[in-house]
């Protein structure tokens, strides 16, 4: 991990002949990475449920403009922060933080981890019905999900 000049936390990954950055907020945040770094805005796909990058074009998030996408299959969707649909659940995730404060100590450490944890927090719907929320990074190791990035590629220094 390495912070940039807002203080924000990047992912880091070294590949053969570049590194990679990934974990903007928003796809005009990698473009200012890219342009002050000297770097090229790439998508970066999670498909194997674990850590390893590949550069790809398959979810189309430099033509769209966008940051971040989820392919899980037809029954699940994922809906991260800065989406507009997100407003919509954001009851439900009150209700949910509310109820588990309310509950004893114990209950409240087995119960949804994520909730509390979760510091750019995703909603996932099954079949279009609220199920859990997670987090970016996890998002990358649940459901057999294919997670999409935008992230910046710039040429491996030699250290």
């Amino acid at each position: 991990m390495e912070a940039n000049e807002n203080n924000k936390k990047l992912n880091k990954y070294e590949l053969e002949s570049q590194t990679i950055f990934t974990g903007f907020s928003t796809f005009e945040e990698a473009e200012e990475y890219a342009n002050n770094e000297g770097g090229t805005v790439v998508e970066v796909g999670f498909k194997d449920g674990n850590d390893n990058p590949q550069i790809t074009t398959e979810a189309g998030l430099v033509e769209k403009k966008l940051h971040y996408f989820v392919d899980a299959g037809i029954e699940y969707k994922f809906i991260h922060s800065s989406d507009p649909g997100f407003k919509q659940y954001a009851d439900e995730l009150q209700k949910l933080k509310a109820k588990q404060q309310q509950s004893p100590p114990d209950e409240r450490y087995l119960a949804n981890f994520e909730i509390e944890n979760t510091e750019d927090p995703i909603v996932v719907l099954k079949n279009d019905e609220f199920e859990s929320v997670t987090s970016r990074e996890r998002s990358k190791y649940l459901k057999h999900a294919h997670v999409y990035e935008i992230g910046v590629s710039t040429a491996k220094s030699e250290s």
